[in-house]
């Protein structure tokens, strides 16, 4: 069994597995999507005065590790835009060889000053970190979120259905494992415009946040967000940070994740599958194709 080229060497493994079917049974290979700790630091401070802490450690895909840290770091509010990120680079002086290019440094302009309290604490890292549901969500108006377009876009019913559809066929590696995550970021019209893959379902979208700030591309205004798993308060989260007016999950939304859309502005669909979704906050962004 060949590797698929199109794929980064480091994204999947090959395994040997018992299949069985029936009765009968035999051994084959199969592609596993790979799974391998990232530890994300950040370099700051006036020249000569450089301090250098560690902010994360999650476990991803190797790939697109960059996006990742740069995502991450502009979603948490550590960063607030492109020019504060003066480079990005694999920590050459790690302790162990398995380390290598598993952690990556973020150097910050000297003129960036990070919210210290703010490196110190813990992220949210899944839905049952204890956090009070007013607390998070005023803990991310604090943080200067976007405000959300009030008029606009406009996108057609129709194109909230075609999303999952355009998504799957863009994803290189589910193809290969069917063990990943997606984030997929479209034109109000169903264009894709970038997917990022993960194991994790907020790496995915922190890859896909930060692909956009490199490129300089935030706010994403005029976009619309598909996510392959369910709406967790952390995904609304994000996209808001990153100015994403409309989110869709091919799963289902929290209460949390309800209650945080509505109070960014966002509008939320979910089970969107199978020719049909539900709109839980700010429906009047979906509308019938003649209205577009």
């Amino acid at each position: 069994m060949s590797a698929p080229v199109f794929l980064p060497p480091t994204s999947y493994e090959y395994v040997t597995v018992r299949r069985v079917q029936g009765a009968a049974a035999t051994e084959a290979s199969d592609v596993l999507a790979a799974e391998e700790p990232l530890e994300i630091r950040v370099g700051f401070g006036p020249a000569g005065q450089r301090e250098h802490r560690t902010l994360s450690i999650t476990m991803r895909t190797p790939g697109h590790d960059f996006e990742l840290a740069a995502g991450f770091l502009f979603t948490e509010g550590i960063i607030r835009s492109r020019q504060e990120v003066q480079g990005l680079i694999y920590c050459p002086d790690v302790a162990k060889e398995e380390e290598r290019e598993n952690v990556v440094r973020a150097e910050l302009a000297p003129s960036a000053l990070p919210d210290l309290p703010r490196l110190e604490r813990h992220f949210y890292t899944s839905s049952s970190c204890g956090v009070c549901g007013k607390t998070s969500i005023e803990a991310v108006h604090a943080a200067a979120c976007p405000v959300l377009p009030p008029a606009g876009p406009l996108v057609a019913a129709s194109v909230i259905h075609q999303l999952p559809e355009r998504q799957r066929q863009a994803q290189e590696l589910f193809e290969q494992t069917g063990g990943l995550h997606a984030a997929a970021l479209f034109s109000p019209a169903g264009e894709l415009l970038l997917l990022r893959e993960d194991v994790g379902r907020h790496n995915a979208l922190d890859k896909v946040i930060g692909a956009a700030l490199l490129q300089e591309l935030l706010p994403l205004h005029n976009t619309v967000l598909l996510v392959s798993g369910r709406a967790s308060f952390e995904l609304v989260q994000k996209a808001a940070v990153a100015g994403i007016p409309v989110l869709a999950a091919v799963g289902a939304p929290s209460s949390l994740a309800v209650s945080a859309a509505t109070n960014f502005g966002m509008t939320l669909c979910g089970f969107v599958r199978q020719n049909r979704y539900n709109v839980y906050s700010h429906p009047w962004r979906i509308v019938q194709a003649d209205d577009v």
